[in-house]
């Protein structure tokens, strides 16, 4: 079986991709192992603290990063842009020309791991296996297409406030805290590949995902075969 290992902020975050990857390939029971953060057996973050974009960095610059490819088919690094100005991020959202498409801004997240994080040397040798999920600005943005069918289901800005105005009507529960099962709860429609199929290319972070997910060629059995 292909195994795909997670890095990512937060626990959440890794529910919605490991739906998004069950509805791709058609089969909920893939091999996907946490990386950052380490879970538990309840399903919560093994250590407190341990989601922030720094935290991914912080993996990235790891041996264990490096080591995990002797384990893993492929890793899939996430990380919001949202506060991507902050220091130590360093990543703007803007020029003097205007603000930069989702699409130029991906491309910058991908040129600081090159460049800083992972090292260009490493990352010559592993970039057909790195699977990039930077989701412009929240990962909540990536769950709008399944809620609206306007123009909203392309936001990329406050996503959140977005997301929660239809979730208090169709399931009663907003997700201001990240608690793991409403994100289970509210994303596994993602694991049907029709309707992701149908979703995910009214987002453009949530689509470039996936297009990098399919880029790769990844072939693993339906799960009736």
């Amino acid at each position: 079986m292909i195994s795909f290992g997670l890095i990512t902020e937060g626990l959440t975050d890794q529910i919605v991709i490991e739906n998004i990857l069950a509805g791709y390939f058609k089969n909920p029971d893939l091999d996907i192992r946490p990386l950052q953060p380490e879970r538990d057996k309840k399903d919560e973050n093994k250590f407190k603290g341990y989601g922030s974009w720094s935290q991914v960095f912080a993996y990235c610059r790891l041996k264990d990063f490096q080591e995990a490819f002797q384990f893993n088919d492929y890793i899939i690094i996430q990380i919001d842009t949202d506060v991507s100005e902050e220091h130590g991020y360093d990543i703007p959202q803007r020029d003097k020309n205007g603000e930069f498409t989702p699409k130029e801004l991906i491309q910058k997240v991908i040129e600081k791991f090159k460049e800083e994080i992972i090292g260009e040397y490493f990352y010559s040798q592993c970039q057909q296996r790195i699977i990039w999920a930077i989701s412009v600005h929240s990962i909540e943005c990536w769950l709008l297409p399944l809620y609206y069918k306007d123009n909203k289901k392309s936001k990329f800005k406050k996503c959140l406030e977005t997301l929660n105005k239809e979730l208090v009507k169709k399931h009663d529960f907003t997700i201001d805290a990240k608690k793991p099962q409403y994100y289970r709860q509210f994303s596994k429609q993602y694991r049907k590949h029709k309707d992701l199929m149908d979703c995910y290319q009214h987002n453009p972070s949530l689509k470039s995902f996936v297009v990098d997910i399919e880029s790769k060629k990844i072939v693993i059995p339906l799960e009736d075969e």
